[in-house]
């Protein structure tokens, strides 16, 4: 299939229905059932579920780029999570909830999207646990805006086979594409702003320091997006070496990348009136989501050291294989 052909009528939907008018409005306490009809309605939610299962059969590496489509919205519902989760338990013949699940992979850690959440797969290390949110007593950050809940309930309801490498390694590939989807639409936001915004008689784009921050910005979000797609290519099994490189690419390049945007556009992008936090914020939470890249380099730290190939065939086995 050619991936436009998946990709724009997805894009023209979002752009319809999760507009930041919309976005703003769910952060703000609104409610996201329509947002979340429209989505549902489009039939994408079953990408990943198997053609024998009534989905489209496709995989993880074919749907990246719609998942870098929603990080690139700042969509305020686990869209991305849910069509994994669906897949999973299609899988294991159990009925998925008609509302947004969200991948559990941490009891200590805030979920993204936990408040608007109605079911939540939880990885509990020797299978997952189906539950609805309610139950793990889904609580706010406390970060202005911020949809992530805590949790401390105790998940309890229909079991299933756990990945080999467990729901992080999976989770962690969702928030490496929302990061590089976010990062391309941010080197789009703040080159524009950089042409259009006069300063002394010039646009700012002009000056040569500039230029070079925001080089370095297009740098990173390539890396990011190859990252992305590297971590996808090896489906819903994906290992814990491709995870990490997955992960530590796009959370080190994050904060780099939003503190660029928030330098070229200055005061204004810090108002709440302005797009640009909206993705910015997501940057910082999507970072530290599932394991930051503090986390992740100590687990491919580790998976190195106890290997006893040489590090390029390490690397092939391990990332490219």
């Amino acid at each position: 299939m050619d991936i436009n052909e998946l990709l724009e009528p997805f894009v023209r939907m979002l752009d319809a229905a999760a507009s930041p008018a919309v976005v703003r409005a769910i952060e703000h306490g609104g409610s996201a059932d329509a947002l979340w009809r429209e989505i549902a309605g489009s039939g994408f939610l079953d990408a990943l579920v198997s053609d024998e299962h009534g989905g489209a059969g496709l995989s993880l590496a074919d749907i990246e780029p719609l998942i870098e489509a929603l990080g690139a919205r700042a969509v305020p519902l686990p869209v991305a999570e849910t069509m994994v989760a669906r897949a999973l338990l299609a899988e294991s013949g159990i009925a998925a909830p008609d509302g947004p699940v969200v991948l559990v992979t941490s009891l200590a850690q805030p979920v993204p999207c936990g408040l608007v959440a109605q079911a939540a797969l939880v990885d509990c290390g020797d299978a997952l646990v189906l539950c609805d949110m309610a139950q793990l007593a889904p609580a706010p950050t406390g970060v202005t805006n911020s949809l992530a809940a805590r949790i401390s309930g105790k998940p309890e309801g229909r079991s299933l086979p756990r990945p080999a490498s467990g729901l992080r390694s999976i989770a962690a590939v969702l928030r490496a594409a929302l990061i590089a989807g976010a990062a391309a639409r941010l080197c789009d936001v703040t080159t524009a702003y950089a042409s259009e915004r006069v300063q002394f008689g010039k646009p700012i784009g002009r000056q040569q320091s500039l230029q070079q921050m925001l080089a370095l910005t297009a740098e990173d979000m390539i890396a990011c997006r190859i990252a992305a797609q590297l971590g996808a290519s090896h489906g819903l099994n994906v290992p814990l070496a491709a995870a990490a490189t997955a992960k530590i690419a796009t959370s080190s390049a994050a904060p780099r990348i939003a503190a660029t945007a928030h330098a070229v556009h200055g005061a204004i992008g810090i108002s709440e009136e302005y797009d640009l936090q909206l993705l910015t914020r997501r940057l910082h939470e999507w970072r530290l989501a599932d394991g930051s890249e503090g986390y992740w380099s100590q687990v491919l730290g580790q998976s190195r050291l106890a290997s006893t190939v040489t590090s390029v065939d390490w690397i092939r086995q391990s990332v490219f294989a």
